[in-house]
C-alpha cells in the first residue's frame, strides 16, 4: 500500500530556488486571512456588534505577560526543533513514543503555567460555566442521566451550567468520574486534561504506523509534540476530548477484533462527549479502510463497540437526539443568536490556523500535489469498448472500422460501470494515510464551520480534527520542517504570551 507521501521528484529538483514557492504563496494567503479577522474583529467590537470575543478571532482578552513556564517553553521548543528532529528519524519506536509523550506534556505545561500555577491550572475549569460547577450535585448518576435533557435550556431555576448543557452527558461524567475516585478539584482535572490531551502523540504516530507510513509518523510527531493547539489543551475539557478521540481512531487502526471494538468503544463514548463528534466519522471510515487486512471484521467489531455504549446512555436514559435538538435551542438562547455567522463563517479559520500552526496551510497544499500525482501514476487500464461480440470472440467491427456501442444497459455497459468502480478503489487507497485522514479532518471542519453551529471558540473545539490535519505535515520536504517546527513555537509563544486565553 502506498502511504501518500510525495513521489521522489528528479535528481536535483529538490534544490531548484522556487521548490518553496507555492509554500510562501499559502503562507501569505494565511497571514493575509489572520490579519484580516483581527482587523474585522476590532473594528466589529468597536462598533458594539456581539462577538464576545475580545481578541476575535480567538475567545481572549489582550494581556501581555510571561511566567516561570516561559524559560521552560523555550527549551523544550529548542530542544525539540533542534535534536528533537533528528533523533524522531532513527529512535528506537518505543522510546520515540514515550519520550514524544513526555516532550508534549512538558510543552503543555508550560505553555498554561505561564499563566501561574493557579490561574494556569488550578483555577481554569472552576468556573461557573465549567463542568466541575456541576460535579457536587450529580449524586446518582443514573438518574442524573435520566433527567439531563430536561435541564439543557436555558432561563430555569435548575438548568445546567454553559459547558455542561451544550455536550452530551459524558463529559460530565468524566469530571463525575476523577471526583468519585478521589481526584476532584480543579488541580486533578486540569491535569487530566493535559495528560489525556498530550496522548495524541503516541496515538496519531500509531495510526499512522499501523496504515503502513511508518515513516510519515516520525515526521509528524515533532509537530504533534510543539501543537499550538496546546495551548487549549492546558487545561480545557477539549483535551481530553482530543486524546479519547485520537486513542479511539488508533485501536481502530490496530491488528485484532478485540482492539478494535476497544476503539468502537471510545468512539461510541466520544458521542456522549460532543454532539458534533459524529463528524468523526469520516476519519473512522478510512482508518477501517485503509486497514491492510480484516476490514470486514474490524467495520463489524468498531461498530459493535459504538453501538454498546450508545445502547447503554439510551437505556440508562438519556436521548442523543433530544438532547441534540434542545442543545439547538439553548446555543440561540446565548451568545449564538447575536454573533454574526457572516464573520465567524470565516473568521473561524484564522482561529484554527493559530490552533494548528501556520504549517497547516502549506502542508495541506503539498497533500493536494501528491495526491494529484498519485491519482495520475494509479490510473488503471483503458476500460473495454462495449462493441457487440461476435461468434468466436471476436469485435465486429462496424463501417470505418469503428467498434459498434452495444445497447445502453446491456452487459458490456454494466462492465464497464463495474471496471470504473474497481479501478477506482485501489486509486484511493493508494493515496495513503497521510493524503486521506487530514482531507477527512478537512470535510469534518467545513462541515462544522458551515453548520452555524461553531460561532467562535474553535481554537479549542476542533482540536480533535487539527490533530489529523497536521498528518499532512508528512508531504513536507525534509530540509524545510525545522523551519516549520519553530513557525509551530513561535506561534505557540506569541498566542501564550500576549492573550489570555479562555478554555
Amino acid at each position: 500500500m502506498r502511504t501518500g507521501v510525495t513521489p521522489l521528484r528528479a535528481p536535483g529538483s529538490d534544490r531548484s530556488p522556487t521548490r518553496y514557492r507555492g509554500d510562501l504563496v499559502v503562507l501569505g494567503v494565511e497571514a493575509a486571512l489572520l490579519v484580516a479577522a483581527v482587523t474585522v474583529g476590532v473594528v466589529l467590537n468597536r462598533a458594539g456588534v456581539g462577538l464576545y470575543a475580545d481578541a476575535a478571532p480567538l475567545y481572549a482578552t489582550w494581556r501581555p505577560h510571561v511566567g516561570w513556564g516561559t524559560p521552560v517553553a523555550l527549551a523544550v521548543a529548542v530542544a525539540v526543533v533542534g535534536p528533537g528532529t533528528r533523533w524522531a528519524r532513527t529512535a528506537r519506536w518505543g522510546p520515540l513514543l514515550g519520550v514524544g509523550y513526555l516532550a508534549a506534556v512538558s510543552w503543555t505545561l508550560a505553555l498554561a503555567l505561564v499563566d501561574g500555577w493557579s490561574v494556569g491550572l488550578t483555577r481554569r475549569l472552576t468556573p461557573q460555566a465549567e463542568y466541575l460547577h456541576e460535579v457536587p450535585g450529580v449524586t446518582d448518576v443514573r438518574r442524573m442521566l435520566a433527567g439531563f435533557a430536561d435541564r439543557i435550556l436555558d432561563f430555569q431555576p435548575d438548568s445546567w451550567s454553559t459547558h455542561t448543557a451544550g455536550h452530551p452527558p459524558g463529559a460530565l461524567l468524566v469530571f463525575v468520574g476523577l471526583d468519585r475516585v478521589g481526584l476532584g478539584g480543579g488541580t486533578a482535572a486540569a491535569l487530566a486534561c493535559v495528560l489525556v490531551g498530550a496522548s495524541v502523540v503516541v496515538s496519531v504516530p500509531i495510526a499512522l504506523r499501523a496504515l503502513g507510513a511508518g515513516g510519515a509518523a516520525r515526521t509528524v510527531l515533532p509537530f504533534l509534540v510543539l501543537l499550538p493547539g496546546a495551548v487549549w489543551v492546558g487545561a480545557s475539557a477539549d483535551g481530553v476530548f482530543t486524546g479519547v478521540t485520537a486513542a479511539g481512531l488508533a485501536l481502530l487502526a490496530a491488528r485484532g477484533p478485540v482492539t478494535v471494538l476497544a476503539g468502537g468503544v471510545l468512539l461510541g463514548f466520544a458521542l456522549y462527549l460532543s454532539y458534533g463528534f459524529v463528524l468523526l466519522a469520516p476519519l473512522a471510515l478510512v482508518v477501517l479502510a485503509l486497514r491492510p487486512r480484516g476490514r470486514d471484521v474490524a467495520l463489524l467489531a468498531g461498530a459493535t463497540g459504538v453501538a454498546t455504549v450508545v445502547a447503554v446512555f439510551t437505556v440508562a436514559g438519556f436521548h442523543w437526539w433530544q438532547g441534540y435538538d434542545r442543545v439547538v435551542e439553548r446555543y440561540y438562547q446565548g451568545w449564538a443568536a447575536e454573533r454574526p455567522y457572516g464573520y465567524w463563517v470565516w473568521a473561524n479559520l484564522a482561529a484554527l490556523l493559530l490552533s494548528a500552526g501556520p504549517v497547516v496551510g502549506p502542508a495541506l497544499r503539498r497533500t493536494l500535489r501528491s495526491a494529484r500525482s498519485t491519482w495520475r501514476a494509479e490510473a488503471g487500464p483503458a476500460e473495454p469498448t462495449a462493441a457487440t461480440p461476435s461468434v468466436g470472440g471476436h469485435r465486429r467491427a462496424g463501417r470505418r472500422g469503428a467498434a459498434r456501442p452495444g445497447p445502453v444497459g446491456g452487459p458490456l455497459a454494466r462492465d464497464r460501470v463495474r471496471h470504473r468502480r474497481l479501478a477506482l478503489v485501489p486509486r484511493v487507497e493508494a493515496l495513503g494515510p497521510t493524503v486521506l485522514l487530514p482531507a477527512a479532518a478537512a470535510l469534518a471542519v467545513a462541515a462544522a464551520d458551515l453548520s452555524g453551529m461553531s460561532k467562535a471558540e474553535v481554537e479549542r473545539i476542533w482540536l480533535p480534527f487539527v490533530v489529523w490535519l497536521l498528518v499532512a505535515a508528512a508531504h513536507l520536504p525534509a530540509p524545510a520542517r525545522r523551519w516549520w517546527l519553530a513557525g509551530q513555537a513561535f506561534t505557540a509563544l506569541a498566542v501564550n504570551h500576549l492573550l489570555f486565553t479562555v478554555s
